[in-house]
């Protein structure tokens, strides 16, 4: 089954667009330090906690080196969604607005290392399907069932929407 009257997010078709207009159509194309790249951030792997740091022009994302691939690569993810959409120091605004930065990195993790004009080609019934996009994706079995779970959740509101008016 392909995905079933599904709406994407605005920030959904934002990273689709983004990774499209960039050449990124297949899995094998999200490589982090290419990202990284085009929005002239600079990765570091150190053995301290993963961070986004800003110092004047220069941006570094600091990734774990004693965490695994697939942990650092979801924590990029997460990371440039600060580098790229957020302002301010965290540790100096209200918890309000810290917790509403993390949310949308949240989102923004799912939707960049799982992106829709990427996962629309795979098989919604595959009882394989959260393995592949874990292989393919390289990213963790808990982050594809999320993004799963989220899909459907949101086809159901569709079809629930649609049958309702």
């Amino acid at each position: 089954m392909k995905f079933p009257q599904y709406t994407t997010t605005a920030l959904e078709d934002w990273v689709s667009n983004w990774y499209i207009k960039h050449k990124c159509q297949q899995p094998a194309d999200l490589n982090l330090n290419k990202i990284a790249m085009k929005y002239e951030i600079f990765i570091h792997y150190k053995p301290f906690e993963t961070r986004y740091a800003r110092f004047g022009r220069y941006r570094e994302i600091v990734l774990n080196s004693t965490l695994d691939d697939v942990t650092q690569r979801e924590q990029f993810f997460h990371e440039l969604c600060h580098a790229i959409r957020h302002v301010g120091k965290q540790t100096m605004m209200l918890d309000a607005f810290r917790e509403l930065q993390e949310r949308d990195a949240r989102h923004f993790t799912l939707y960049s290392a799982l992106p829709y004009h990427m996962i629309k080609r795979y098989d919604l019934d595959d009882p394989e399907l959260l393995d592949l996009w874990a292989h393919d994706f390289k990213v963790s079995y808990e982050l594809c069932q999320e993004r799963l779970e989220q899909i459907k959740r949101r086809s159901d509101c569709t079809k629930s929407f649609l049958y309702y008016h």
